[in-house]
């Protein structure tokens, strides 16, 4: 299968539109439609629905992508392979994070790698929805939390330290709690990525290292990290977060930490990549500079 055919085909499935492929690759329009074309005539297959407006991909192009960008990125290392000098990374590279992680760790630092590596684009999602890495197309993704996908490479990069905090407002309305009893005259702020799940408490980690939690009374259930931070600041509970995510508000005085002796447990940060044989070079230098900024902020795992 012609592998030139395969990246435009991956390009106007990416787009979903001929003529952005087209532009892309400094092709017509008309040649990119013809090799499109050509590829479902060999296939036997539709792989795009057309109309005057708009172009999708139908479940026999989403099997063929999915595929394809394997096949395509394995052609562009073996020609790697066979070069004298080592050639320049170069690509696009599809990576979801956390919207904190990215925008408070990674990001203020993506200059320099971008600047090592000019011929990389990367598009990056920042979202608390979960993903699916392999049908959605992407080259890795950082997870917050344990695990949940199974037939996945996981690379560990480290845990995340957490804390409890409130308002100013808040403290001065309900009281400081000094010890775990207090908590009962307190209310939570609930984070749940799926609304109407099953009610959390304070968590904390007992003598031993053994989690624990207490239950506690909520007036809000938010899905989004943003929100859960500015209902914390506006004084409707306490929350307990990543201190990455807090430092700024506690150090402008928004939010103040309480019962340090009573964090939750650090959460586990984890790389995920599908499973290939040879996983392509932009892939892999990126997930190294990942591993490496991490390192800066994540206590080792135990």
């Amino acid at each position: 299968m012609d592998i030139a055919a395969l990246r435009i085909y991956l390009l106007v499935a990416e787009t979903a539109s001929f003529t952005r492929a087209a532009e892309r690759l400094g092709l017509t329009r008309a040649r990119v439609s013809a090799v499109v074309q050509q590829l479902e005539a060999e296939l036997g297959t539709r792989l795009l629905q057309r109309t005057t407006r708009s172009v999708r991909v139908t479940p026999d192009g989403e099997l063929l992508a999915e595929r394809a960008q394997a096949l395509v990125a394995e052609a562009d290392e073996l020609q790697a392979l066979f070069q004298h000098q080592p050639a320049a990374l170069r690509g696009r590279l599809r990576v979801d994070m956390p919207g904190q992680l990215s925008s408070q760790l990674l990001i203020p630092r993506l200059p320099g790698f971008l600047a090592a590596h000019p011929q990389i684009e990367i598009e990056l999602s920042s979202t608390d929805r979960r993903v699916d890495l392999v049908h959605e197309g992407f080259d890795c993704v950082v997870r917050i939390g344990p695990l949940r996908e199974s037939g996945l490479v996981a690379r560990p990069l480290g845990q995340l330290p957490q804390i409890n905090v409130a308002s100013p407002a808040y403290l001065k309305a309900f009281g400081t709690p000094r010890t775990l009893a207090d908590l009962a005259a307190h209310r939570l702020v609930r984070y749940s990525p799926t609304l109407g799940g099953a009610a959390t408490g304070w968590e904390y980690v007992a003598q031993g290292g053994e989690p624990k939690e207490v239950p506690m009374a909520a007036v809000l259930t938010v899905n989004n990290t943003l929100a859960y931070e500015m209902a914390c600041v506006a004084g409707l509970g306490l929350i307990q977060a990543p201190e990455l995510g807090l430092r700024a508000l506690i150090e402008a005085g928004q939010l103040v930490q309480v019962l340090p002796d009573h964090r939750p447990a650090p959460l586990p940060v984890t790389l995920l990549y599908a499973h290939r044989r040879q996983v392509a070079r932009r892939v892999q230098a990126f997930m190294d500079w990942v591993a490496g900024v991490m390192g800066e902020v994540l206590l080792t795992a135990q």
